[in-house]
Order: structure tokens, then C-alpha cells, then sequence
């Protein structure tokens, strides 16, 4: 008898078991827990799922409820993933794939092909991957190809029928009529925090190689004021410039959405004149079509005001 009571027990406990589903995991704050695992922040990605902070950490507390696990480490300076974190976060980034793959499928039906798009250095260190990254999230069968120049290259290339569109840096009041403004970004001189490099005679400058708009305004203002400088740092790329500057070993013109930190934002206090501005610009080939289309929509929505303060902060 007591046998059989074991068994009745067993076969009620597993009845009850498949009658009580496992929970599902909700989408939306799967997005807010890979969020923070990439900004490694929860400010950071309350702008990136444009949610607040507050609201961002009630939804990890359920989620963690959820699973019955801590999934960050938090301190005073940092986040980061705990192992069970670890687990999720490849699990979270399969289904969201899938996820987008699916409404893409649907939504998007016939989005499939390659469209091949230029940009700048800066550009495409800063802010291009953003814009691409949630590009594919949307139109996952559609791959964008990038090539990355300075803008007389990728004019070339443009008019060679090498791109199908481009991003472009213009100096201030460039006439371009077949390209679309996208930013108009005034430009700032930067050195490192608390540096000295803004001190010296003649002025050490980290700059771009020759038609870069950024390089042009520099010298201009310079010379108009009489300041003697010397091209202490000249290169293609930004990592480069970037790091002259961090060193102490120059002082840069740059746009202010590239000041980062350990970098401080130089005037005429420093002995430095004031800069223009300059403009991001979107030209397209002789060729357009639906998938060219939608990877400059994405552009154009990214550097909407709100999109972009939440991409550089």
C-alpha cells in the first residue's frame, strides 16, 4: 500500500509539474539586459533602450526573480556579468537574433541583397557601428558592406561606382548640392585633461592628411591669428590622433561629439582661436534602390538630435 502511495504521489507531482509551464522570457528585457552587458552600465543602456535608469534596474530585478539568479556584479565603477550573466547573455542574443529574423521575415520579405556604403575615419569608429548594429537587427538579409577613407577617396570611389552611398566630412559652408546634409557639428581644439601640450611654442597639432575639413579649419584659423604650430602627429586615423592627444604630446581640432574622456575642450584662454563648424553629408551613386534606401533612413534616423545624444554618451 505504501508502495502505491509513492507512486500516486509521483504521478500527481509530475501531472502538476506539466501543468505549470516554465515562465518566458520577455523580449524587451532581454534587450535591456544586453544592453548593460555592452555599455556595461545601466545609465548606458537606459539610453540605448530609451527607458531610465529606474526603470532599467526593476526590469533586471524581475528578470533575475525570473530565473532565480543574479546576473551582475555590481560596485561604485562598474557592472559586469556574473556566470550565470555569461550564460544568459549568449542565450539572449540567439533569441533576439531570431526574433528579429522572424519579423523581418514577415515585415520584410523581399529585404535581401548587399549595399556597399562609405564613411570617414571618425565616423566609422564612433558612431557607424551603432547605426549598423540595429540596421541588421532590423533587416537581418540585408549586409552593408563598409569602406572606410578619408572624403576625397570615397568620392572616387563614389563616381567609380565602387559605393552605392556615402558619408562625407564638409568644411563650413562647402557647396555640395547633390549631397544631403546630415550634422552640421561645430568643431572644438582638444587637449588631455589638465595637459600642457597647449602651452608650448610652436604648437604641437595632431592632425588629418591633407583635404581633411577638420585639418583645413585648423590651419586656416591658425595662420589668420599668428600662432606658430608644427604637425607634430599626422595620420589617416582617428585612434591615432586620439592617442597624441591623451598623451599630452598635441592638442587636436576635432568635432565636439569626438570628445571623449580624458580629453578637455581648449579656447581662447588656452591661446587657441575659435573654430567654425563642419558637416557630415550623405551622397548617393547614380544608382538607388529599396535596400540603398533603407541604410540611409537608418542614417538619417540616427542623427536625429535624441538618437544621437543617447549613441555618443
Amino acid at each position: 500500500m505504501l508502495f502505491i502511495n509513492k507512486i500516486e504521489l509521483m504521478e500527481r507531482f509530475m501531472a502538476n509539474l506539466l501543468q505549470t509551464p516554465l515562465p518566458v522570457l520577455d523580449n524587451d528585457i532581454l534587450r535591456t539586459f544586453v544592453a548593460i552587458a555592452e555599455t556595461g552600465s545601466f545609465s548606458g543602456a537606459a539610453e540605448t533602450v530609451f527607458r531610465t535608469p529606474s526603470a532599467v534596474s526593476m526590469q533586471i530585478k524581475r528578470l533575475e526573480e525570473q530565473l532565480g539568479v543574479s546576473l551582475f556584479v555590481r560596485d561604485a565603477r562598474s557592472v559586469r556579468l556574473t556566470h550565470s550573466g555569461e550564460t544568459l547573455l549568449n542565450y539572449a542574443r540567439r533569441m533576439l537574433a531570431l526574433s528579429n529574423e522572424a519579423m523581418s521575415r514577415f515585415r520584410h520579405p523581399d529585404m535581401h541583397g548587399v549595399v556597399r556604403l562609405g564613411a570617414t575615419d571618425d565616423i566609422g569608429e564612433r558612431i557607424l557601428p551603432t547605426i549598423l548594429k540595429r540596421f541588421a537587427e532590423a533587416f537581418p538579409g540585408v549586409m552593408v558592406d563598409v569602406t572606410i577613407d578619408n572624403s576625397v577617396g570615397l568620392r572616387r570611389r563614389l563616381s567609380e561606382q565602387r559605393l552605392d552611398l556615402t558619408l562625407l566630412n564638409s568644411g563650413n559652408g562647402a557647396s555640395d548640392e547633390e549631397s544631403e546634409l546630415i550634422l552640421r557639428e561645430r568643431l572644438v581644439w582638444v587637449g588631455a585633461s589638465c595637459g600642457t601640450a597647449h602651452t608650448k611654442d610652436p604648437l604641437p597639432v595632431s592632425m588629418w592628411e591633407q583635404g581633411c575639413s577638420w585639418r583645413n579649419e585648423a590651419v586656416e584659423k591658425l595662420t589668420e591669428v599668428g600662432r606658430a604650430y608644427r604637425v607634430a602627429y599626422m595620420s589617416a586615423t582617428t585612434m591615432v590622433q586620439r592617442a597624441a592627444v591623451l598623451s599630452d604630446l598635441a592638442v587636436a581640432p576635432i568635432a565636439s561629439y569626438y570628445v571623449s574622456d580624458g580629453m578637455e575642450v581648449l579656447g581662447e584662454e588656452a591661446g587657441l582661436p575659435e573654430l567654425g563648424f563642419y558637416e557630415i553629408r550623405l551622397k548617393f551613386s547614380e544608382q538607388r534602390g529599396e535596400l540603398i534606401e533603407a541604410v540611409a533612413d537608418a542614417i538619417r534616423h540616427a542623427f536625429r538630435p535624441a538618437e544621437r545624444q543617447s549613441r555618443v554618451a
